[in-house]
């Protein structure tokens, strides 16, 4: 089946005309991303954009929702007046099941514990015309990659790793459930024209290399926040020569660089994948304009030229690699990483391996990795680790059963987890004898944060290629190196693991009896979406309030967050998930994962009221009580991570007024001023220092608030004293105009009323 073809159709009809229009316009050969931005656009423009400041509008093509955000987006869309969403849009139930005792006993207690959830989203999808993938379809990304990417279409999607879709060519760019209304409502969905970062590939990979250690070399290169802003394009011969699952799981942990999103070229690897896939029509009309789905030739000549930054990476000589602990860019190639381990003592004894994901859950992974397991079969190794598989879809799960693939893992007592998100967002029920014992697991996933993949601190989380991840699951053992050491077997003999070895595609195609999906009726007006009033998992929404017109004073300090504080940090997911559709009840996780710089501890800080400890969410609800607003202070690199709105929203709904840091991930930034709250930077980043805990907070200028204009932050100390500086800010006049009116949604509301 081929979703939207006549939108696909049209897309190409106008394709060749825009990018010539924009060629003459910029007045030289253009990059890929921005034939597809700009063809993109909202409205034409006759002036060019300039990378890293203009703010433009554009009209992405579809949206996608994932269940744990989609509920909130969704609450937030049925508000705004519309009978159907403005551009085919779809659910995907993914992230709610628990993996705790394999596939079908996973499925089965998620069907029953999210029943109210899973039957609000698939009436409010009914209703609006939205496409509904049911608990066990797939993940999010992988359904997408199955059935709606296509070369050179534009898409966001309410989950980070929504780049995922440029493994076919495609701008897909995670967002907040705010800016998904936008595109559903049929308003602009605006987004600062991002910078371009080249990687050129030369070369080709072989043996125990793969597309995952393309992605964390490039990790260790630009770091967590070396991507942020910018679109990471990948071209050269080595672009051309793996698959496009390959190319995916590359673009997927681009997330992992802070990168708008990732892209690679149309070429014969995309073609195929698409013919398989069932979508033969998309491939003949992606082949009609193959030329404007690729950089052009100039830009092949001479990067340098047209990108803001140009990486190459030689595959002949790349191996592979495995980054972490407790960050996703601490890269080490495997020749050095078993050093690294001892070095840092880390525990060598390796727990829990476990492959999959929405990263690395192809058939291409899968076979390869398959192809390690059985030859632990065959060579008397066995697993000395506890092994789970992933699969990504019920594509992908049908196909490699139906190839003898599970059979395999089976044998070697791997543990085959629902088609789902499961381990990698923290839904995993792990079983582990002492919670605070030092332990190391691998994954093929994507993060690698404390507490993200099983809630446990003591956890050290690394990330390698599924190939990697069976070896040493084999081995047993972090400082085991596939590629040079031999393991002893039950017959006390020295064996070496032969290279992996698998397919790109299933020889006899793709099988499936049921994806999944469920289609939208052809008339939803007559759909009921019901909400109880006393259900803990779902809440109608209110607005939140407009700016009352002054300057903000006295604000108490709710906590100055030190380091790393990601989005998990903020909103917690693990067992906070079954809260996303329940705004006052979520709440209840706010920043419990934030480090308090003025003790080390999370969930401790000071209510100025009483003098007393205690944790944040409380805290701040003391203060929403009393009546009084509170100031956030953070840290580089502020709200890294998930595109979770929740944590912009908590703050927002228990009456944090601005967030104030060193520097933002792009997502958290955006989903802030969507939310209505100040997104605040330290124009002198030492003024962090100057923070203490008993300060109240005053932030001035807010009546003459204009873009490009700084505003003024007192700090009150407790002493008498005050500190006073300059704070940046990068909003335009439509987002001053959010703040004003309380959030982007109270903005909407008023434009579809005065239509109405």
């Amino acid at each position: 089946m081929v979703f939207d073809i006549d939108m696909i159709k049209g897309v190409y009809a106008a394709l060749p005309g825009k990018v010539e229009a924009t060629r003459k316009m910029l007045g030289r050969p253009l990059t890929l991303a921005e034939k597809i931005l700009y063809a993109h656009l909202f409205a034409p423009t006759a002036t060019p954009y300039e990378r890293g400041k203009s703010y433009v509008e554009f009209a992405p093509d579809r949206v996608a929702m994932q269940d744990a955000t989609a509920q909130m987006a969704l609450l937030q869309f049925m508000t705004c007046g519309r009978d159907k969403v403005a551009v085919p849009s779809t659910v995907h139930c993914d992230h709610l099941i628990q993996a705790e005792n394999g596939a079908a006993k996973d499925l089965a207690a998620a069907n029953n514990t999210n029943k109210e959830v899973y039957d609000f989203l698939s009436s409010i999808s009914d209703k609006y015309g939205i496409g509904f993938w049911k608990p066990g379809a797939g993940i999010i990304h992988q359904v997408v990659l199955e059935n709606y990417a296509f070369p050179g279409g534009m898409m966001i999607g309410t989950d980070s790793h929504t780049p995922n879709a440029g493994g076919l060519g495609m701008i897909a760019i995670g967002v907040g459930g705010a800016d998904a209304v936008d595109v559903m409502a049929g308003l602009p969905w605006e987004l600062k024209m991002p910078k371009l970062i080249g990687v050129k590939l030369t070369g080709k990979m072989s043996g125990w290399t793969s597309a995952k250690d393309i992605i964390l070399k490039v990790a260790g290169i630009l770091t967590v926040k070396g991507g942020t802003g910018c679109i990471v394009e990948y071209f050269g011969e080595g672009a051309d020569s793996f698959s496009a699952t390959g190319k995916a799981t590359i673009c997927n942990m681009g997330a992992e660089i802070g990168a708008t999103c990732s892209l690679f070229g149309y070429d014969e690897k995309m073609g195929d994948y698409l013919k398989l896939t069932s979508r033969a029509d998309v491939a003949a009309a992606a082949d009609a304009v193959k030329e404007h789905l690729r950089p052009d030739a100039e830009v092949y000549a001479d990067p340098a030229k047209y990108y803001d930054q140009v990486i190459e990476i030689n595959l002949d000589e790349l191996e592979p690699y495995v980054n972490g602990p407790f960050t996703p860019d601490l890269a080490w190639p495997i020749s050095k990483f078993a050093q690294a381990v001892k070095e840092n003592n880390w525990p060598e004894k390796l727990e829990v391996a476990l492959i999959g994901s929405c990263t690395n859950s192809s058939y291409e992974d899968i076979s390869r990795s398959a192809s390690l397991a059985q030859q632990a079969i065959d060579k008397g190794l066995g697993m000395k680790s506890e092994y789970t598989i992933t699969p990504g879809s019920e594509l992908v799960r049908y196909t490699i059963e139906r190839d003898g693939l599970l059979n395999t893992f089976a044998q070697v007592g791997g543990v085959v987890l629902a088609n789902a998100c499961g381990p990698c967002i923290g839904q995993w029920a792990r079983h582990i004898d002492d919670p605070n014992r030092k332990n190391s697991i691998i994954t093929s996933f994507n993060r690698n944060f404390a507490k993200r993949n099983d809630g446990l601190a003591s956890t050290h989380a690394f990330v390698a290629s599924p190939e990697i991840v069976t070896a040493l699951a084999i081995a047993g053992s972090l400082t085991f190196n596939p590629l040079t050491d031999t393991l002893k077997n039950k017959n006390g003999e020295d064996v070496k693991l032969d290279e992996p070895k698998g397919f790109e595609l299933p020889v006899k195609g793709f099988a499936v009896e049921d994806a999944g999906y469920q289609a939208p009726a052809a008339d939803g007006s007559n759909v009921q979406v019901i909400v109880s009033p006393e259900s803990q998992r779902l809440q109608l929404l209110a607005p939140f309030a407009a700016w009352e017109g002054t300057d903000l004073k006295g604000l108490k300090l709710l906590i100055k967050a030190k380091g790393k504080c990601t989005t998990d940090h903020i909103s917690m997911a693990g067992p906070w998930l079954k809260f996303r559709g329940h705004l006052d009840n979520i709440s209840n996780n706010m920043l419990i994962g934030a480090v308090n710089a003025f003790n080390d501890k999370t969930d401790t800080v000071k209510n100025e009221l009483t003098g007393e400890y205690g944790a944040v969410p409380a805290t701040m609800r003391a203060y929403k009580a009393a009546g009084l607003g509170a100031v956030v202070v953070g840290d580089e690199n502020y709200g890294e991570g998930s595109s979770r709105e929740h944590a912009a929203m908590e703050p927002r709904h228990l009456g944090v007024r601005a967030i104030l840091v060193k520097s933002f991930a792009r997502i958290h930034e955006t989903n802030l001023k969507k939310q209505g709250m100040l997104a605040l930077t330290f124009a002198n980043k030492e003024d962090y220092d100057k923070v203490q805990e008993d300060d109240n907070i005053d932030i001035l200028g807010l009546t003459s608030f204009v873009p490009g204009s700084q505003l003024t932050v007192v700090l009150n100390h407790k002493d008498g004293s005050k500190d006073e500086f300059a704070v940046n800010h990068t909003y335009n006049e439509q987002q001053i105009q959010w703040f004003k009116a309380g959030g982007a949604l109270n903005v909407i509301r008023a434009e579809f009323a005065k239509k109405a």
